[in-house]
């Protein structure tokens, strides 16, 4: 499916373009993929030069799950002292919480083939191997506890969504208190490596210049549009692209 984009890239960009192959869900569940990426990232800074590419010029790419990926092995690479730093990471309308399934794209958007909202949450729960029983509990918000609540909505609330993106029939959504069961078994869905807005601060502040794509009917986003405030926030170069008419899986 992706190989004649990535050789299109290869192309456009005169680069080498490294496909990592990993391992899927769910026969391989979650965190192996990301392993399998950072991995791919690290051995390929190692050994940049035996491919005729600069170690200082490599960038890390990747779209919807994929650009999760790449967010996830950026933060990770931040603090590793024995390796190259990164250039710069492209997150092609990425997948980053599951805090909130009210934000205004997702109200908005929650019927736009390819990614319905449900859809966007049942794939998330087979990759983690969360039962999907627990879907109406999760798009209520009941599965984030009070504590967690406090700490995310300084990352992840509708307020930082700009107006303009709120016009096409948002509505403020109510808020359900926390069932403490639902909780304790989507703990996952709060690592950073799940979900890369929920990383603290002091790691967001070291990440490379970033390129972020965003589509207007796309359940993701709002996620792109709160890591760019995110990323802003803590001066962190950064080039976004928003396509008006564009929708999840352009590209």
């Amino acid at each position: 499916a992706y190989e004649r984009t990535c050789r299109y890239f290869c192309r456009k960009t005169n680069s080498v373009v490294v496909c990592v192959g990993y391992r899927l869900a769910p026969e391989h569940p979650f965190p192996a993929q990301f392993e399998d990426c950072l991995t791919a990232a690290i051995h390929f800074l190692r050994t940049a030069q035996n491919h005729g590419v600069d170690p200082s010029r490599i960038v890390i790419c990747g779209d919807s799950s994929g650009g999760t990926l790449t967010a996830a092995v950026a933060q990770a690479l931040v603090n590793r002292r024995d390796l190259p730093k990164l250039r710069a990471q492209i997150l092609i309308y990425p997948f980053l919480q599951c805090v909130d399934f009210n934000l205004p794209s997702y109200q908005q958007n929650e019927r736009v083939p390819i990614l319905l909202r449900e859809r966007t949450l049942v794939l998330g729960l087979k990759y983690i191997n969360v039962d999907l029983c627990l879907i109406k509990g999760i798009l209520k918000g009941c599965h984030v506890p009070e504590y967690l609540r406090l700490k995310y909505q300084k990352w992840v609330s509708p307020d930082y969504i700009p107006q303009e993106f709120k016009t096409r029939g948002y509505k403020p959504s109510p808020t359900y208190p926390p069932l403490k069961e639902l909780c304790e078994v989507c703990e996952p869905l709060f690592d950073p490596v799940f979900a890369p807005l929920l990383a603290e601060d002091t790691v967001i502040a070291q990440l490379p210049e970033t390129f972020i794509l965003t589509c207007e009917f796309d359940v993701l986003r709002d996620d792109g549009l709160l890591y760019k405030k995110r990323l802003e926030d803590h001066g962190i170069k950064i080039t976004w692209c928003h396509l008006q008419e564009g929708f999840h899986g352009t590209v």
